[in-house]
């Protein structure tokens, strides 16, 4: 039987593309903002793009916010993209200070202005796997590079649901990983070859 993921539809994300990777390694793949759909779904994949405060506002006020709790507690595969990282934690710095989904404690922070840094971090980068057992790592090389394009990074307060990290110019977090929720601050449907393994990776995860 042919794997499906359900990428949850709040109208801030690039939802096409992400949709079209897991396509192109034979996943099919909806994309969806209706709730029932969204809570029947047996793997639920949130990306974004854009502004914390305006994502979590959206979350909200469709109701996906507790759609997307309850799927995780409830223990089916979920897979974070970007701002869907940032949307798990308790909180985010962007802007001001605002309360995320709440999943796992901790916050979002921006780089630090350094003279030279460019923010936001924008390119390809290489990933340091701190738990190569990710089930979204199998496969990779030891030191694999992905494409990243963000202004802040999750900063957990359990430092073991850290998955993977990378350098810019110090180390920050960048993918986490806890039981079957596995999500990333750089964008697998932009990271070529590496990133497509990672999103087989998923859809075939049970």
């Amino acid at each position: 039987m042919k794997s499906k993921v359900t990428i949850i539809d709040y109208g801030m994300a690039n939802l096409r593309s992400v949709q079209k990777a897991f396509e192109s390694v034979g996943c099919e793949a909806e994309i969806s903002s209706d709730l029932n759909r969204i809570a029947e779904a047996k793997k639920l994949v949130l990306p974004g793009v854009g502004a914390f405060q305006d994502a979590i506002s959206c979350l909200k006020n469709q109701g996906i916010d507790r759609v997307i709790i309850d799927s995780i507690r409830s223990g089916r595969p979920f897979l974070g993209i970007c701002l869907g990282l940032q949307l798990l934690f308790t909180r985010s710095h962007e802007d001001g200070l605002f309360e995320g989904l709440g999943v796992l404690e901790g916050d979002v922070v921006r780089f630090q202005s350094l003279p030279g840094l460019k923010v936001p971090h924008m390119g390809w980068n290489t990933l340091e796997l701190k738990l190569s057992d990710c089930p979204i790592f199998r496969g990779l090389p030891e030191k694999p590079s992905v494409y990243f394009v963000h202004s802040y990074y999750p900063e957990p307060a359990d430092r073991t649901l850290i998955s993977a990290s990378a350098n810019y110019p110090t180390e920050f977090p960048c993918a986490i990983w806890r039981d079957k929720m596995m999500a990333t601050q750089f964008h697998p449907e932009k990271s070529q070859s590496i990133g497509l393994q990672m999103l087989r990776n998923f859809a075939e995860f049970s």
